[in-house]
């Protein structure tokens, strides 16, 4: 029976099929079988039922209209949409954090790291000008890379390069302390972080105050002495972090060596886009951690169950800070 259980409401616009509003609609209804899945726009059901949201980019005011609603579920890493929200209801916001997106995550900012310490975009160059022409290659321990952001997904991008072998440091707006990763903290730190930095990596949130962080001052700061040359930026946080002009200015007259860019400020990445055919980006559709939907549904499911029975919500955004 359902009648004494609250609603979960899905609101997702946006995404690959594989998020498509039905897929998650038959997800929750699996992993909620005694629970009510009502999914917006679309089904017809009385407002006050509803207790959960299970959102992407809901459109503003669209969670307003639940008056019985206890806490929303934000089904992707970022919340910065639904902080836009001037209507958005007073209830614990709680972000997805699980295992598979960090590790996946990981893998990304990895992968990323290893492509320009190899020298990866002039090796591919060289295949196609059918070129045997191989450089110098450094050990990873010649290369420091800082990690800007180290919540959950920072600190295991850290933890991971920094058993590969590089130097890696981190910086975090309050203190943090991670083995073997050099930390740094607040403004104070910023530009010591910056100064030893050869390849930067981006996981902060959006904020206000992080808006457009990756911009040419901060760029100049960085590490001029390493062997690749010239610093290197890798972003897969969110798009409205970057100044997209700086980086393309930056890239054009050496400031930057390379990039590689997850994300952007309109998305899908407009056609027009310089960063499609640069010689220096390495460009990827906003996929460097599209986490298994599966995962993402049983532990919405996981957490409700768990508040329901009197138990503390995990992942739970402070408002006042924006993640």
């Amino acid at each position: 029976m359902t009648e004494n259980k609250g609603a979960l409401a899905i609101l997702v616009h946006g995404g690959t099929d594989n998020w498509s509003p039905q897929r998650w609609k038959g997800r929750f209804e699996g992993v909620c079988p005694d629970r009510p899945v009502r999914l917006l726009p679309g089904d017809s059901f009385d407002p006050a039922e509803v207790h959960y949201a299970a959102v992407w980019k809901p459109q503003p005011g669209e969670l307003a209209a639940f008056p019985n609603l206890r806490v929303i579920f934000n089904l992707g890493a970022g919340v910065d949409a639904l902080m836009a929200d001037r209507s958005l209801p007073d209830v614990p916001l709680v972000r997805v954090a699980v295992t598979d997106l960090t590790a996946r995550m990981t893998e990304y900012v990895v992968l990323h790291v290893l492509m320009h310490h190899r020298q990866e975009l002039y090796l591919r160059e060289s295949q196609r000008a059918k070129r045997w022409a191989p450089k110098l290659q450094w050990a990873a321990g010649a290369i420091s890379v800082g990690v800007m952001g180290l919540g959950t997904l920072g600190a295991d991008a850290a933890d991971a390069l920094k058993r590969i072998g590089f130097r890696v440091a981190g910086w975090s707006r309050s203190p943090k302390t991670l083995t073997g990763i050099d930390c740094f903290h607040g403004e104070a730190q910023f530009d010591t972080f910056l100064r030893r930095t050869d390849i930067l990596v981006c996981l902060l949130p959006l904020t206000p105050g992080t808006r457009h962080v990756l911009n040419r001052t901060l760029f100049e700061k960085l590490n001029r002495s390493s062997p690749l040359g010239a610093p290197v930026l890798i972003n897969a946080g969110r798009g409205g972090l970057q100044n997209e002009a700086d980086i393309l200015q930056s890239l054009n007259d050496g400031t930057l060596g390379g990039a590689s860019l997850d994300v952007y400020a309109t998305e899908p990445l407009p056609t027009d886009s310089p960063f499609w055919t640069h010689p220096k980006v390495v460009l990827t559709p906003h996929n460097a951690a599209d986490t298994d939907a599966d995962e993402i549904s049983k532990y919405v499911a996981e957490q409700i169950a768990r508040f329901e029975a009197g138990g503390a919500l995990e992942n739970v955004v402070d408002r006042g800070r924006g993640y």
